[in-house]
C-alpha cells in the first residue's frame, strides 16, 4: 500500500517485499512530464523572439541607414538611367522681333529589339523614307554578340515630323494588313513593329547664315552636354539654356514617360537690326571679291548708346549645319573678326592722335604746319603715304589729305606719355567687354616697354606698329561721334526676357577719354576735311 495515499499521485511509492524491499519505485510518463521545469520553455521562447526581434531591427536599420539606401539604389540603376534634361532653349530676335534662333520639333527614331520581329521590313522602310543604308541599319538591328545585346538601339537622330508621320501611316497599314489574315499567316506577315519615335527639341536658324557671326551657334548633336558656342549662343548660354535637371529614365522605352515640366530659358532681343545686317553682309562680300582680299570685316554702332546694329564678318557659316565649322573655318580664321581679329588699323587711327592732341592743347585747327615729306622720329625717317611733300598745312588739311608726317609731328609735340596715356583712355590695349564670346585683344606698348622703341612714336600716331580689333576701333571712336566725348560701352543684347517680362539692357559710359568740345571741334574738322575733298564718304545730314 502506498504511503502518503490521499495525497496525490506525485507522493513516491516505495517496495514493501522482496529483495528490493523498501526502494523508491520509478514513477509512471505523465508523471515525469510533470518533472520537467517550465522554465526551459521560457528560457527557449524568449531567446527565439529575442533574435526575431534582432532580425527585424536590422532589417529597418538596413533600409533606412544610408549604406541600406545606397544598395537599394544600386539595385534601381539596373532598371533606370540618369539622364539630365535640358528646358526648352529660349529665342533669339533682332530688336524688330525678327526670329534670329529659335526651336523646332524633332524626332529620334529607335527600335526595341525585344519586340522587334522584321527588322528586314524595317530596314527597307527606312532606306525608302530617309535614304538610309539598308544594309547598315539590319546590322544595327542584329547584333553579334547576343548575350550583350541592347535594348534599345537609336536608327535616326532629327527625323522631321513628315517623315515620320510617313512612318507611322506604313505601320498602320501593315498592322491592318496582318489582322486581316489568318493566325497562321500573320508571323509571316511584314511588320515595323518594334519601331519608337521619341520627340525632342532641335536648334533652328530661319535666316541661315544671316548675322551667324553675331549670333553663333548651339551644338543640339551633343546629347550629353550641349552648349551654344561663339556669339551671343556662347556669350549669354546660361541665360538661354535655363536650368535642366536631373531624372531617373526606365531602360525600357515603353516605359518612358513623359519628360517633367521645366521653364524654358530666357530669350534675347539683340540690338542688330536684320535688315541692315543683311546689307552689310551684302556690301562686304562685294568688297572683298572687288578687291581680291582673303576677308573683310563691316561693323555699325550707333554711337550714342552703343548699340551694335551690324558686323559683317567673312567667312560665314549656316549655324543649321554648325558640324561643317572646321571646314569653314581652318587654320585658327576667327569666328566673328570684329571682335576676334587684331590689325593694324592704319590710317582711321589718326582720328585718334588728332583728338588727344586737340584736347591736351597742343594743337588747335589752325595750328600751322610745313610738311616737307618727310619727319625724323627716333632716328628714322616717316614718309607720307604717297611720299610727296604737302607744303603749308593747318589741322584740318592734314587730315584731309591723310598726311602721316604732319601725325607724327603732332604725336611728337605731345610726347610719349602724353600720348600713350590718350590711347589707353580710348581704350586700346584693353577689352572693350562687347558681350560676343571670344573678344580678342593685343597690349599696347608704351615707353619703357622692353619691345617699344622711339620710332613707335611717330608710326604709332597713323596706325603703324599696334593692332587693335574693329570693335575696339569703333568703340573709341563712339566718344568722337557722338560730340559728348563719351566712350559707350558696345553691345549687342538690348533686352532679356524671362517669365513673361522683358528686362532692357540700359546703355552704359565706359570712359570719357575726350571733352565734349574736344569731339564737336574734331568733328566740324572731319566735315569740312570731306566736303572739300568731296568725298564718297559723305552722306546727307
Amino acid at each position: 500500500m502506498a504511503a502518503g495515499r490521499g495525497y496525490g499521485t506525485s507522493v513516491p511509492l516505495y517496495q514493501r517485499t522482496g529483495p528490493r524491499a523498501g526502494r523508491r519505485i520509478a514513477p509512471m510518463k505523465n508523471e515525469l512530464v510533470s518533472e520537467i521545469p517550465f522554465r526551459r520553455f521560457f528560457f527557449i521562447g524568449g531567446a527565439l523572439s529575442l533574435a526575431g526581434l534582432f532580425i527585424f531591427v536590422w532589417m529597418i536599420r538596413i533600409q533606412t541607414s544610408e549604406a541600406g539606401r545606397e544598395i537599394l539604389d544600386r539595385a534601381q540603376d539596373y532598371k533606370y538611367t540618369r539622364k539630365v534634361v535640358y528646358p526648352e532653349r529660349g529665342n533669339i530676335y533682332d530688336r524688330w522681333g525678327h526670329l534670329l534662333a529659335g526651336n523646332t520639333e524633332v524626332y529620334e527614331l529607335g527600335a526595341d529589339l525585344r519586340d522587334m520581329e522584321d527588322p528586314d521590313t524595317i530596314a527597307m522602310t527606312l532606306a525608302n523614307v530617309l535614304g538610309m543604308d539598308s544594309s547598315a541599319v539590319k546590322a544595327t538591328l542584329t547584333p553579334i554578340d547576343e548575350e550583350n545585346k541592347p535594348i534599345y538601339v537609336v536608327l535616326a537622330n532629327s527625323v522631321p515630323p513628315e517623315k515620320i508621320e510617313e512612318i507611322r501611316e506604313l505601320s498602320e497599314q501593315l498592322q491592318a494588313q496582318a489582322e486581316r489574315v489568318d493566325s497562321k499567316k500573320y508571323a509571316e506577315m511584314p511588320s515595323l513593329k518594334g519601331l519608337i519615335w521619341t520627340p525632342r527639341l532641335q536648334r533652328r536658324y530661319p535666316e541661315g547664315s544671316l548675322g551667324s557671326t553675331i549670333v553663333g551657334f548651339y551644338a543640339y548633336h551633343d546629347r550629353q552636354s550641349p552648349r551654344g558656342y561663339f556669339g551671343v549662343e556662347g556669350k549669354y548660354d546660361h541665360l538661354l539654356a535655363g536650368q535642366p535637371i536631373e531624372i531617373r529614365v526606365p531602360n525600357d522605352p515603353y516605359l518612358i514617360d513623359k519628360p517633367p515640366s521645366i521653364p524654358p530659358g530666357a530669350s534675347l532681343m539683340l540690338t542688330i537690326d536684320r535688315e541692315i545686317q543683311g546689307m552689310a553682309e551684302q556690301v562686304i562680300d562685294r568688297a572683298v571679291a572687288d578687291n581680291g582680299a582673303q576677308s573683310g570685316t563691316l561693323v555699325i554702332m550707333d554711337p550714342n548708346n552703343g548699340e551694335l546694329l551690324a558686323i559683317a564678318s567673312t567667312p560665314r557659316l549656316d549655324p543649321n549645319e554648325y558640324w561643317k565649322y572646321p571646314e569653314i573655318f581652318t587654320a585658327n580664321t576667327p569666328f566673328n573678326r570684329g571682335v576676334e581679329a587684331t590689325y593694324e588699323p592704319g590710317s582711321v587711327f589718326k582720328v585718334l592722335t588728332m583728338a588727344a592732341a586737340l584736347d591736351s592743347g597742343k594743337v588747335t585747327p589752325e595750328t600751322t604746319f610745313l610738311d616737307t615729306g618727310t619727319i625724323t622720329v627716333g632716328g628714322i625717317d616717316i614718309h607720307n603715304w604717297d611720299r610727296g611733300a604737302w607744303g603749308p598745312q593747318n589741322m584740318i588739311g592734314c587730315m584731309q589729305h591723310s598726311l602721316n608726317v604732319c601725325l607724327a609731328w603732332t604725336a611728337t609735340e605731345m610726347g610719349p606719355s602724353i600720348f600713350y596715356n590718350y590711347m589707353q583712355r580710348f581704350g586700346i590695349g584693353h577689352l572693350t567687354g562687347v558681350d560676343i564670346a571670344g573678344e580678342a585683344n593685343w597690349p599696347l606698348s608704351v615707353q619703357g616697354d622692353p619691345n617699344w622703341y622711339p620710332v613707335n612714336l611717330g608710326t604709332n600716331s597713323f596706325g603703324q606698329g599696334l593692332a587693335a580689333t574693329p570693335i575696339q576701333m569703333i568703340t573709341a571712336a563712339s566718344a568722337i561721334a557722338n560730340n559728348q566725348g563719351k566712350m559707350m560701352a558696345p553691345h549687342v543684347l538690348k533686352a532679356v526676357i524671362e517669365a513673361g517680362e522683358q528686362f532692357d539692357n540700359p546703355p552704359q559710359v565706359i570712359g570719357t577719354p575726350i571733352s565734349a568740345e574736344t569731339a564737336r571741334t574734331l568733328t566740324n574738322m572731319l566735315t569740312i576735311s570731306l566736303e572739300e575733298e568731296s568725298s564718297v564718304a559723305l552722306v546727307e545730314g
